[in-house]
């Protein structure tokens, strides 16, 4: 059916976050900018030698540290050592070339003075950004720990001093009193609460800590959560496992490994978020005229409102509203939504062109440009379907660790109508994990080339 290459790539290094990002760029491009500032405010020009001292100096500092995490005195004494021996490189490369004539004395004292302060102030700047972020809960995740043991405490601990979580307690089958003190008092309950719990607290994120002697009981756990659409680690590994987005990680000196996780976070977030805009605003621009004959031939071919709402499962579950044009005489969003079948009666004439040309999904490029959507990723399905398939499927809702997508692995491997039996469902969730699994910018833009090649030579879907 499909070649399963999770095998290929199972564990992914974390990658880069947004902070990191930004701080691989910020001290090398305060030297420079400052360089450059000071230079123009003594009216000296820019020449070779200028911008050989600044593209030297930016490969000597790329990529800049991250210090918004260090104690402010030693954010101090890092930037000032760092930049003292900087200084002294430059002076020694200077001197070895006899170079060090190109640059006025007063640019250059003033250059030493003022970048180390101009860092400093960026550092404590992106401290206090982290700390405002911090306070606001709507930018923290709740977690909870399996297993009460003593890394499992300590994961705790680590977790509560991490800004960006908020570590909810412990599971454990043990009573309270055969616990760690400070687990003890957080006790959530036992091992077989987990799966209701994190569905209805909506638990982002699982640690497990059980002993690696107790496998078969974490296997059953990962087959209870992979219910949810909580994102699962392991204290420190659990090889032999299905693993989705695997990935090495590091929490205040705690070593965790992520077994089933979104390929979207850090800067692949912002990646996928920036492609979607871009691409999104475009088509929409480049297809203007199409919505407006789409939506006329909409009206005129039958009464009713010209845009179908209908409510979808998004990213980690949560409830989103996907626009697509009306196709059918009657608008289902119940809680039992039939599948549209071949020669299904409720579609109109013009509704089964535009659902055979998949010209009624346009829509949904505005709901990309909302955030709700993505341009590639798994279809969303109605929610009563979503209900349905989650009882029967293992690891089904895994598949909303990414935002839904217009298109996706699934459907350009033949995976596009209707899903009438267990079989082409499952197949379809296969396809779908393997896109998390095996997720690139490259892959997503090969996806939407043969999504353009499939509507038009297509006839499948209906």
């Amino acid at each position: 059916m499909f070649e399963d290459r999770s095998y290929k790539r199972t564990f992914y290094s974390a990658p880069q976050s947004v902070e990191s990002l930004i701080a691989a760029f910020l001290e090398p491009g305060i030297i420079v900018a400052t360089f450059l500032a000071v230079s123009a405010y003594f009216d000296e020009p820019v020449l070779r030698p200028t911008l050989t001292l600044c593209l030297l100096v930016f490969a000597l500092t790329f990529p800049g540290r991250n210090r918004f995490n260090d104690h402010p005195a030693s954010a101090l004494v890092d930037v000032l050592s760092s930049w003292l021996v900087l200084l002294g490189i430059l002076m020694l490369c200077g001197y070895a070339t006899n170079s060090l004539h190109y640059f006025e004395n007063n640019v250059l004292m003033w250059w030493a003075g003022i970048t180390p302060l101009v860092q400093i102030a960026a550092v404590n700047a992106g401290r206090r950004v982290q700390q405002w972020r911090g306070r606001d809960p709507s930018a923290r995740r709740t977690a909870v720990v399996v297993g009460a043991g003593p890394l499992g405490n300590k994961l705790g601990r680590a977790l509560r001093e991490s800004q960006g979580v908020i570590c909810l307690g412990y599971f454990d089958d043990r009573s309270a009193n055969r616990l760690h003190p400070d687990a003890g008092t957080e006790l959530l309950g036992p091992l077989s609460g987990l799966s209701d719990f994190v569905r209805e607290k909506s638990v982002r994120e699982v640690y497990i800590t059980l002993p690696l002697g107790s496998q078969p009981r974490i296997v059953e756990l990962l087959e209870q959560v992979q219910g949810t659409t909580a994102s699962l680690f392991f204290v420190p590994d659990v090889f032999g496992i299905s693993i989705i987005q695997g990935r090495l990680q590091d929490i205040s000196g705690v070593p965790v490994v992520g077994i089933c996780e979104t390929p979207f976070t850090g800067t692949n977030q912002l990646i996928k978020r920036v492609s979607d805009v871009v691409l999104a605003s475009l088509i929409l621009v480049v297809i203007s005229p199409v919505l407006l004959a789409v939506a006329l031939g909409v009206k005129l071919s039958s009464p009713g409102p010209i845009i179908f709402k209908q409510r979808r499962n998004g990213l980690d579950g949560e409830e989103i509203i996907v626009y697509k044009f009306r196709s059918m005489r009657t608008q289902d969003d119940g809680h039992i939504v039939k599948q549209a079948t071949k020669g299904d009666p409720r579609i109109t004439p013009f509704g089964a062109f535009i659902r055979r040309t998949s010209l009624d999904e346009l829509p949904q490029f505005v709901n990309v440009l909302q955030g709700r959507m993505s341009i590639v990723g798994p279809r969303p399905h109605a929610v009563a379907h979503n209900e349905e398939y989650r009882k029967l499927i293992k690891a089904y809702m895994v598949r909303h660790k990414v935002k839904p997508g217009i298109t996706g692995w699934a459907q350009v491997n033949g995976m596009r109508g209707e899903t009438d039996t267990i079989d082409k469902m499952k197949a379809r969730v296969e396809y779908d994990l393997e896109y998390l699994r095996n997720w690139s910018l490259g892959l997503d833009l090969q996806i939407i080339l043969r999504t353009v090649r499939l509507v038009i030579f297509d006839r499948y879907a209906y």
